[in-house]
């Protein structure tokens, strides 16, 4: 029997991909599945062809140490395309690596589905048309993508943010608040430094040193770090309490968060939580990203926005002292600068679509299938 393949190349993916199997298997349970994944593919009965959460890597000279290692395994993937092992191809975020299974894929006759699909907003549209032959369908989760991969061809579905799907469960504040064994009545700052052990290590110590400073301004306020379950940190270098796999539950928690740049915004944005966004890269990579990216946002709830909703600090801008005094005033119930944060998260929420996203790209992929018997 030939196979659905999942290919998720980092912990994101392998969540999204894992609710999409899920779903799949509900909706056909006569379908056999495959995968390039971690533990949460795993977890839903997938037979793990490869089983890497950490293919996932960051800048461009990061990604060429690597080459060797997604070399293999795209070999290893044309030969079973070619012998007839897959009647699907389901390819999750990670283009650096899915651009290319997919043109094998597509050479070898197999049908493509893109859920979660490249930035090409961020990098131009220089690789629109390249993903146009290779795809044979995309399941977008940010409602811009639509239009915009439709107006190349490219036959695209927005079917919302699987993130959604989470912040059903969300806790009140409250609730968040005695789960964390948190204080009510005292300001909660969160810091979300990353996930990936490279960015947490180039952002760790500006974060620890503004929240630092804002204790220093706002006495009694309690400061809590969100991290992957994979990550630690020397106390002597974030003295702050770490809480593993509850991002949600964190946002939920606390008065304002500082948050590398990512889908943490996004969640901040669901969870109503005020934010600031940073990002630092190496300097040969951002050099070079620089000269690539078309936007003028780097944060996604901006993105999503159409504007600055969450101030963003980039690279040298990074400075303690000047993030402390962007954020104070996030940490006052009652000002300004927190309401107008407040209206613009609520406004980003109203475009993200409805819970079901798993659901509606598990119906896309069965369609899939079935077209081709």
């Amino acid at each position: 029997m030939r196979k659905v393949l999942f290919v998720a190349g980092e912990a994101s993916g392998d969540l999204h991909a894992a609710g999409v199997a899920a779903a799949l298997q509900r909706l056909r349970p006569e379908l056999a599945l495959a995968g390039v994944g971690g533990s949460r593919l795993a977890e839903q009965g997938v037979e793990l062809i490869h089983r890497d959460s950490q293919l996932g890597v960051m800048g461009f000279l990061e990604i060429v140490k690597h080459v060797p290692r997604h070399f293999v395994l795209l070999r290893r993937l044309r030969m079973m395309m070619k012998r007839g092992d897959f009647a699907l191809v389901v390819l999750i975020d990670y283009p650096g690596f899915n651009m290319k299974v997919a043109a094998a894929a597509t050479e070898a006759g197999v049908p493509v589905l893109y859920y979660v699909t490249p930035q090409v907003w961020a990098w131009g549209a220089g690789r629109i048309p390249k993903l146009a032959r290779i795809v044979s369908k995309a399941a977008v989760i940010l409602p811009f993508e639509e239009p915009l991969l439709r107006g190349y061809g490219i036959d695209a579905t927005f079917v919302g943010h699987p993130m959604l799907d989470r912040a059903l469960n969300m806790p009140t504040k409250l609730e968040a608040r005695e789960a964390l064994a948190l204080a009510q009545n005292q300001p909660v700052l969160a810091l979300f430094p990353g996930s990936r052990q490279q960015e947490i290590d180039r952002l760790i110590d500006d974060f620890v040193a503004t929240a630092k400073e804002l204790q220093r301004r706002r006495p009694g306020l309690q400061v809590i770090v969100s991290v992957a379950p994979t990550v630690a940190l020397d106390s002597a270098r974030c003295p702050f309490r770490l809480v593993h796999s509850a991002s949600l539950s964190v946002l939920r928690a606390a008065d304002a968060a500082l948050c590398k740049s990512g889908t943490t915004t996004l969640e901040a944005a669901i969870a109503d939580c005020p934010l600031v966004v940073a990002y630092r890269t190496g300097r040969v990579s951002f050099a070079l990203a620089k000269r690539a990216v078309k936007i003028p946002h780097i944060g996604l709830v901006n993105v999503v926005a159409g504007r600055e909703v969450a101030r963003e600090f980039i690279q040298d801008e990074i400075v303690p002292e000047a993030i402390a005094q962007a954020m104070i005033g996030l940490l006052e119930p009652a000002s300004r600068q927190r309401q107008e944060v407040l209206v613009g998260l609520a406004e980003v929420r109203s475009k993200l679509g409805s819970p079901g996203a798993a659901d509606r790209v598990a119906r896309i992929a069965s369609d899939l299938v079935g077209a081709r018997g």
